[in-house]
């Protein structure tokens, strides 16, 4: 199956614009739910928006959960439920995200800090076709706005590209997977 990852907030209480654009996200990606598994860093936030979307509409999730999550429960607002597959990465929090980054087909950031922008540039350096729904109200919009040819560096390795549609942005994470999935296959 192809490998959707998402980068975004695990806030408490995530900004109205991103959890709309999340929903709605994960909503269109279930329409590939025979094809694509769903992976996120596991927590609530955005995540958890994004997980229940396509859960409730029969995808697969993976949440790659930090060490420091590993002994959460259902009262701890970190808790996601919409987990389908548990992976207890024994790893801190930024260093669950290179894994969870390297075993995506493309990724997509949802809005969210600096976790989220670093997942950004993992992706960028590992040539992992990147997407960055903007208009969401959280730092990571200003990508676009200092990168607006989508190169993150000067080596111009895979311009990352922005959307503002959510739903354009999963049709678009499909598409990219497909490409690097077969990329990758004949290499």
């Amino acid at each position: 199956m192809l490998q959707i990852g998402v980068g975004c907030s695990s806030d408490r209480n995530p900004l109205e614009a991103g959890v709309l654009k999340a929903r709605r996200f994960g909503e269109r990606l279930a329409e590939y739910r025979d094809e694509v598994v769903l992976l996120t860093g596991g927590d609530g936030g955005l995540m958890r928006t994004v997980c229940e979307a396509f859960y409730k509409r029969g995808g697969l999730t993976v949440g790659v959960i930090p060490y420091e999550d590993e002994h959460i429960d259902e009262t701890n607002p970190r808790h996601n439920p919409y987990n389908t597959i548990i992976y207890k990465s024994g790893q801190t929090f930024q260093a669950r995200s290179i894994g969870l980054v390297r075993s995506s087909d493309s990724f997509v950031v949802l809005g969210g800090g600096s976790g989220t922008i670093i997942e950004a540039h993992l992706a960028y350096v590992y040539r992992i076709p990147l997407i960055v729904v903007v208009g969401t109200g959280y730092p990571s919009d200003l990508l676009a706005k200092m990168h607006p040819d989508g190169y993150l560096d000067h080596r111009r390795i895979q311009a990352a590209l922005y959307l503002e549609n959510p739903v354009e942005a999963a049709d678009k994470a499909v598409e990219l997977a497909r490409k690097h999935r077969n990329k990758k296959i004949h290499i």
